[in-house]
């Protein structure tokens, strides 16, 4: 069964998101509001299909660790593309930190640009650095959420950070700015891996945990980071049947 309904999700998933590239180019020349309408209904679309195919659904928690207003780094486990769907879900318009080449997919890449995130060309070294850096400081400006995933890439659950370690991009922003770090746990790899054609039905935990506040020498914040935000998405593992 649970086989089953993964073909027909993915079928459905494939599906809707070629029809949602071609029939909402016309969004990419709406103002700023009109294409956030477009993207919440797309969305919108696919957890309706994770909700009543896959009986995939989520939860969120530690909603009181978000400020109130202005901008603030959510540094976040990234495990599937589960949580890339809900993140205009759990925020209005994020900043999101991804590769450049990302930008050249087709059609797909158009809708990514205009989201406004903030492509890192890692080939490019120090410059890389320095896009982190200038990409952060527009965010802060524009009191928007910026996510940024500090491994840099998706982990499998049972993937350690020898496998894939946390990198310092991260604490470039936080340096850089006066944003605090909200770490975001999740266990969406439990329920939907990486490169698998088979989801599993249940409920996806999204934990923010307590900010690190600005102002605070960098030293030994990436440790800091990384061992809460590891503590608490192997807590949130444990708890799946």
């Amino acid at each position: 069964m649970t086989f089953i309904r993964s073909t027909l999700f993915n079928l459905a998933f494939y599906g809707a998101t070629a029809v949602a590239c071609v029939l909402c180019l016309p969004g990419l020349l709406l103002q700023h509001k009109g294409f956030l309408v477009i993207i919440n209904a797309f969305v919108t679309t696919i957890y309706f299909l994770e909700k009543h195919i896959l009986g995939l659904d989520y939860e969120v928690r530690g909603l009181e660790n978000l400020p109130k207003e202005g901008s603030y780094i959510i540094a976040a486990k990234h495990q599937s593309p589960y949580e890339t769907f809900k993140l205009y879900l759990l925020f209005e318009f994020p900043a999101v930190v991804l590769k450049q080449e990302l930008l050249n997919i087709p059609l797909w890449g158009r809708f990514l640009a205009r989201s406004e995130p903030i492509a890192i060309d890692r080939s490019r070294g120090n410059r890389a650095a320095l896009q982190i850096i200038d990409g952060a400081k527009r965010v802060e400006k524009e009191n928007r959420a910026l996510v940024i995933f500090p491994q840099g890439t998706r982990v499998y659950p049972w993937e350690t950070t020898k496998d894939k370690p946390y990198k310092s991009g991260v604490i470039r922003m936080y340096e850089a700015t006066n944003m605090p770090i909200i770490p975001l746990a999740l266990n969406s790899g439990m329920f939907w891996p990486r490169r698998s054609w088979v989801k599993k039905p249940g409920k996806v935990i999204f934990e923010f945990l307590p900010p690190i506040e600005p102002g605070r020498k960098s030293q030994g914040l990436l440790k800091e980071l990384e061992e809460n935000l590891e503590k608490a998405t192997k807590d949130l593992q444990e708890e799946v049947p």
